[in-house]
């Protein structure tokens, strides 16, 4: 059997590779003009928080040294020698170019309060924060996603509108005033009913021994992580559910039924990936804030945290420390907010092309 010149393969007539094909075998490449912009926009974003930092807490009203010595017999030379070490006795420009030189060497001055640095009192209790706030995080991001997309995907079954009506509720409710159920309800107990959990503190003292401590620290964890976790859960399950609904009826969609995709599949493969930068967003917005901590969840339960150690921090007021938190939890959102701007040309290729 000869084979004829016809029944060769005509070399010239293929297409040679893309240039770009071994790259786009390798992953998805950033460009990078793009990472450029959004470095140049976080540095400028914490440039504007450190000159923010300084002129925010000197309009707040109070007087630090008398609020530190208060009920004591302090005569007008000793508060105005106090307040020469603390250095709020210069005039303003002043104070600010001793807080920009502190800022540009990495130093976030002395508390006034607690006489001790403030990187160092951000250190000892960051770590709570993140134990508190990074699980409600995780644990309201898993479920809010989870069910915001089922609840998109089952748009006006009994379900759906059973899971938007309690989002709804638990979205609306004060913080405080849901913290404040949670201890009435679970610390204090009601009736014939005890309370179960400690109405707060991390810890109990006098406990040792592996299992018991962690025990002890999970009940005391329970009431302000699912405080968090109620509020949370509420903002990932109504903003999922309204992207997801946005692609339900797109072309696409319909495209990869014809093709015989399951549902499931189509759900999975296709509408979720492209309804997901807005939840990528709050998700990393925040971790970013659960170096923060929540503020009044961790004072009612008096929770060890920066949340507690910044309102604290507010009594008095202790404007370095109050300086040094701001800088901190503005620093901890741009940077997670600049993770999540980075992360998106990777989940969604238009991003790219934009």
């Amino acid at each position: 059997m000869s084979i004829t010149a016809s029944a060769l393969p005509d070399t010239a007539a293929v297409p040679p590779a893309p240039e770009g094909g071994a790259a786009a075998r390798r992953g998805p490449v950033i460009p990078l003009r793009y990472v450029v912009g959004r470095l140049v926009g976080a540095a400028v974003s914490m440039l504007a928080v450190v000159f923010t930092g300084f002129f925010l807490f000197r309009v707040v009203p109070g007087d630090p040294v008398r609020s530190l010595t208060r009920g004591r017999a302090m005569t007008n030379a000793q508060l105005a020698t106090l307040r020469h070490q603390f250095g709020i006795d210069k005039p303003l420009i002043s104070q600010f170019g001793d807080y920009t030189s502190r800022i540009v060497r990495g130093d976030l001055g002395t508390s006034y309060q607690y006489k001790t640095s403030v990187s160092s009192l951000i250190g000892s209790h960051v770590w709570a924060t993140v134990y508190l706030v990074g699980t409600a995080t995780l644990i309201s991001a898993f479920l809010g996603l989870r069910i915001g997309v089922r609840s998109a995907w089952r748009n006006g079954s009994r379900s759906d509108r059973a899971n938007t009506g309690i989002a709804l509720v638990l979205w609306s409710m004060p913080t405080f005033w849901l913290a404040l159920i949670m201890i009435m309800v679970f610390s204090v107990g009601f009736g014939p009913i005890p309370g179960m959990f400690p109405t707060g503190g991390m810890s109990s003292p006098n406990v040792h021994g592996l299992f018991p401590v962690i025990w002890d620290h999970f009940r005391h964890l329970v009431l302000p992580c699912l405080t968090l976790v109620a509020v949370l859960y509420a903002q990932y399950l109504l903003t999922m559910r309204a992207t997801l609904l946005e692609e339900v009826g797109s072309d696409y969609l319909t495209t990869a039924r014809a093709k015989g995709l399951r549902e499931d599949d189509v759900r999975r493969k296709h509408a979720v990936p492209n309804s997901m930068l807005p939840a990528v967003t709050l998700v990393f917005l925040n971790l970013g804030t659960a170096v923060s901590g929540s503020i009044l969840a961790e004072t009612i339960f008096s929770w060890p945290g920066l949340g507690s150690l910044f309102y604290e921090a507010l009594t008095v007021p202790d404007q370095p420390l109050l300086e040094g938190l701001f800088i901190f939890f503005s620093a901890a959102v741009i940077v997670m907010n600049l993770l999540a701007e980075l992360l998106y040309p990777i989940l969604d290729p238009r991003v790219r092309t934009s």
